[in-house]
């Protein structure tokens, strides 16, 4: 299916609306165009349905109070406390299903929402500055193509039953060969187009020296090594509704992408190179255009410059050298935590919501946040947080967006 949006008028002096009871909006206005990012939470107390209800609701009121139409809807994420129980009742329901708005980017992830609730939303909407065509090329995969520039977004690749068993390693890399089948299909590939992974892992303490094994394999086969770079990334607990999968991948890919608009971020003040500890993935990657960049900010936990856990035992303390070092890696781009557009934050022990919800909303009020139990890949790290950025730039040598 394919839906062609009409050119919207950009927006870059309108008043922010500011937030509503349970969802928080940020946007990001230039001359190419408005970005939205939304995060939209339901009350506990409710069954799931109820929640789902809710949430649709509040979205919808947002999307009017913004004035955007829902085909401008580029990205959603959806935490759930129980896939297995709830993707079902989920397809129904509006958040997930494509439409007459044409096909939206989908990912379902079981993430257990904090304080308590079953379902949290994380939506990225795209308005004006051009021509927009969204295609779904399948379940997984929907292509955007921008003023004549394209961007993939894959959701929910596992390998959906197909492996009857708890492998991570055979699992990495059938998620991993759809993806680049994918961008080959495109005339691209895994080292010079994708932008961003998300790697979910059931059971993240067991399974995910599996993963990191079978995607360094994966990475040497497609040139992507220390000598070169790798892709920004969080690999953190997490599960579909397939009962042995225990793998799933979401990624955000770039086919027309140009060298000069990629560059890789980290201070090493903070921060050792994650090779250092037989990891490979980047701390943070920026995407330049011509009136804006991007900043992809891989999940980040409290860590110094030899890779070792600070602040064992402290989750506010954790916390706040996460923070430290998402600005580290933010300034070695140009950018700082004021041009944050939303945060995602796992929490190994659900008991801390509270107590960092309070840090969160007094640091950055207002500002979309979806805390979910997803516990880190290191026991010690009680913490860990991801975002996306923004800045405005001048480079009109540089691809528009």
């Amino acid at each position: 299916m394919t839906i062609s949006l009409p050119a919207a008028r950009p927006s870059p002096t309108c008043p922010d609306l500011g937030s509503s009871p349970g969802v928080n909006v940020r946007r990001f206005a230039g001359p190419a165009g408005t970005e939205y990012h939304l995060s939209v939470e339901a009350p506990a107390e409710l069954d799931f349905s109820g929640q789902v209800a809710v949430i649709e609701a509040r979205y919808a009121e947002a999307l009017r109070r913004l004035g955007l139409d829902p085909a401008t809807a580029i990205f959603r994420r959806i935490f759930l406390s129980d896939s297995a129980n709830q993707v079902a009742a989920l397809q129904t329901s509006s958040l997930v299903n494509d439409g007459p708005a044409g096909p939206v980017a989908v990912s379902v992830i079981q993430q257990p929402p904090l304080p308590g609730a079953k379902i949290a939303l994380l939506a990225y909407h795209l308005d004006g500055g051009g021509s927009l065509a969204k295609t779904r090329l399948s379940p997984h995969q929907v292509l955007l193509d921008r003023n004549g520039r394209r961007h993939l977004w894959t959701t929910r690749l596992c390998a959906g039953g197909a492996i009857a068993r708890a492998d991570a390693d055979a699992q990495t890399r059938e998620v991993f060969d759809t993806l680049t089948g994918a961008l080959g299909n495109l005339g691209a590939n895994l080292r010079d187009h994708c932008v961003r992974t998300w790697i979910y892992v059931k059971d993240v303490d067991v399974f995910y020296r599996d993963v990191v094994k079978s995607r360094i394999a994966v990475f040497d086969e497609h040139g992507l090594t220390a000598e070169t770079h790798y892709i920004a990334s969080t690999g953190i607990e997490g599960a579909c509704a397939h009962q042995f999968d225990v793998v799933v991948l979401d990624a955000y890919s770039m086919p027309d992408m140009e060298p000069a608009q990629m560059s890789f971020l980290n201070d090493l003040d903070y921060m050792c190179l994650t090779k250092d500890y037989n990891v490979t993935f980047e701390r943070g990657t920026r995407i330049a255009y011509a009136d804006r960049a991007h900043y992809f900010i891989s999940g980040t936990a409290s860590i110094d410059h030899t890779g070792a856990v600070l602040f064992t035992g402290d989750v506010i303390a954790q916390l706040d050298r996460a923070l430290e070092n998402v600005a580290a890696i933010l300034r070695s781009g140009g950018a700082d935590l004021a041009d944050m557009m939303h945060w995602i934050v796992y929490l190994r022990d659900p008991s801390d919501h509270d107590r960092v919800r309070a840090h969160l909303e007094q640091r950055f009020p207002g500002l979309p946040t979806v805390i979910v139990r997803g516990p880190v890949c290191r026991p010690d790290w009680l913490i860990e947080i991801e975002g996306i950025a923004a800045t405005p730039l001048s480079r009109p040598d540089l691809p528009g967006f």
